[in-house]
């Protein structure tokens, strides 16, 4: 068996080929987005922390057709818990950001909880990006920042969620403050003490508009017990809305406030908030935003959907008013906005035949680029083992965090050079791969794993008994040693049925076996379900193994 290219472009959601859309456009973990146009094309930038490299940069000619660009951050650089020798900063990193384009210059804003606000610039979206410079440590800001140029007075702002109000810090349901800051018209620095503007629970993700002599911020908020979508099963903060401030006087306010969108019929737990405000060459308004995690936590991530606009008097009102109480609703299939291009997604499969590495593929924390090549045998990706990082403070995932109370399955999470990609798709996917582990060597582990919230391995382990078998472990670290694997290579096959997913193997890539149990694929740690390979060794850093082709079949539009 070898990798084909050629798959269905149509699928459960995205671009329908018939001038429609179903919502998620963008039905994988891209969370925390912000899109800024420029020309004719749309360019989106999403988080995802501790990954490198970091915040992924997406384009599309329709808002509905997304495609990969490249990467703000090429590496974290900017502290060493993020690096392969440490693998210690897990949740953090690279958290939601703000794209902006002026004056010829691109700029990603974006606040890492642990280190503050920090900015990178570019002349060409694609990069190279700048080192990131930090622009306020974290005494002032907590996360989402966004940016404004006023062209009229010739000022430039910035606004960020600065945390929890003191007085309000032992609250079940925190208070945030957002604050406005003047930066220089270079958009590099900060030039005064800043002015709080709105405070409301878990109120963030804040975007600034300026238009028919109104100023708005759009932000992100939780509500508690409101009938209009019902009490939270588990999670009392039943929905978290998007609401729009305006105000005809000043970036400062005063302020009004609408709720302009709520979490509606067609997605059911999920809240629909925090994204970006859009036009089309129609004149058409659309507003792209995330399906956030509520009473049960979406296994495939934080997902991209496609709302048209309607002002009525002045405020926006996103998707449809389902029931005229002139509050936005999410559309589950509508109209696309532009029309005449192609289907298109995310890149997904690969034969490793480049000389770089694809874009769908990001690292666990930065990688140990000597434990890596696509050259040195061309048509391969050869993952070099290394040992563990250390079980001690410092080094790898907080205990209880990422791992048993003991820390008893953390091997995964310490193990530098694991590379992964999202998972598409919610209903049905499966993946295979064929590796080579000839290059194996005492005391190694090596080949394809799921993680996310949790981690399930399948692939070879070289024993003591100086025989590579065949391996699984799951997040529990319960190990199941199966039987020897004498064949150089090995196909390896996951699938899964909504949230339910399986391993299997073979040897000629035409007869597979079951291996290891079913398992669930979960949400955790701010992160989505992930396809990808690893490999770390025991005993010393020796060994590899070489991944041939991946290829992966969703339910959604392939690229």
């Amino acid at each position: 068996m070898e990798i084909s290219m050629l798959k269905s472009n149509v699928g459960s959601w995205g671009d329908q080929g018939d001038g429609t859309y179903i919502n998620p456009v963008l039905n994988a973990d891209y969370p925390d987005s912000d899109i800024e146009q420029v020309g004719d094309t749309y360019y989106m930038i999403t988080s995802k922390q501790h990954m490198a490299p970091g915040m992924p940069i997406l384009s599309s000619k329709d808002m509905v057709n997304w495609t990969n660009v490249g990467f703000g951050f090429n590496r974290l650089t900017w502290a060493p818990e993020y690096n392969w020798d440490r693998m210690n900063g897990y949740s953090f990193g690279v958290w939601a950001g703000d794209l902006a384009y002026n004056d010829g210059t691109w700029y990603i804003y974006q606040i890492d909880y642990n280190h503050g606000l920090m900015v990178t610039t570019a002349k060409d979206i694609a990069g190279p990006w700048s080192e990131p410079k930090i622009m306020l440590d974290t005494s002032y800001v907590m996360d989402d920042p966004a940016v404004y140029w006023d062209k009229e007075s010739g000022k430039a702002y910035i606004i960020v969620n600065a945390g929890v109000k003191a007085e309000h810090a032992d609250e079940p349901s925190p208070v945030n403050t957002n604050v406005i800051y003047e930066m220089s018209w270079d958009g590099l620095s900060i030039i005064d003490d800043g002015q709080e503007v709105y405070s409301g629970i878990g109120a963030e993700a804040a975007k600034i508009y300026k238009f028919n002599g109104y100023w708005y911020v759009f932000l992100a908020e939780w509500t508690i017990g409101d009938s209009s979508t019902g009490l939270g099963k588990i999670n009392k903060k039943n929905d978290r809305k998007q609401v729009v401030l305006r105000s005809s006087e000043s970036i400062y306010g005063p302020y009004e406030k609408k709720v302009v969108m709520q979490k509606g019929s067609h997605f059911g737990h999920r809240s629909a908030s925090q994204g970006a405000l859009l036009q089309a060459p129609d004149k058409s308004w659309w507003y792209m935003h995330q399906l956030v995690q509520n009473d049960v936590d979406p296994f495939q991530g934080r997902v991209q959907c496609l709302e048209p606009v309607e002002w009525i008097d002045d405020w926006p009102i996103i998707g449809i008013d389902e029931n005229g109480d002139g509050i936005g609703e999410p559309v589950k299939r509508f109209r696309k906005p532009i029309n005449g291009f192609p289907i298109q997604a995310p890149l997904s499969d690969d034969d490793f035949n480049s000389e770089t590495l694809g874009l769908q593929w990001e690292w666990n924390h930065n990688p140990r680029d000597s434990h890596w090549s696509l050259t040195e045998k061309p048509g391969s990706l050869r993952l070099k083992a290394s040992k563990l990082v250390p079980s001690t403070e410092g080094y790898g995932p907080k205990t209880n965090q990422w791992t048993n109370s003991d820390g008893s399955c953390s091997d995964f999470w310490r193990a530098c050079n694991t590379v992964s990609q999202r998972i598409m798709g919610d209903s049905h996917g499966v993946a295979v791969a064929k590796i080579n582990v000839e290059g194996m060597e005492p005391g190694q582990v090596g080949g394809l794993a799921r993680f996310g919230g949790v981690f399930n391995l399948l692939g070879v382990k070289f024993c003591s008994d100086s025989n590579k078998r065949l391996f699984y472990m799951n997040a529990q670290a319960e190990e199941i040693i199966g039987p020897i694997v004498e064949s150089d290579s090995l196909y390896v096959k996951t699938t899964n049925n909504g949230n339910c997913a399986f391993f299997e193997y073979s040897f000629d890539g035409e007869i597979y076996q079951y291996f290891g149990p079913k398992f669930k694929i979960e949400f955790g740690n701010w992160t989505g379900d992930r396809l990808g390979f690893f490999t770390w060794n025991e005993v010393e850093s020796k060994g590899y193994i070489d991944i041939h082709f991946f290829s992966y079949d969703y339910d959604g539009p392939k690229g």
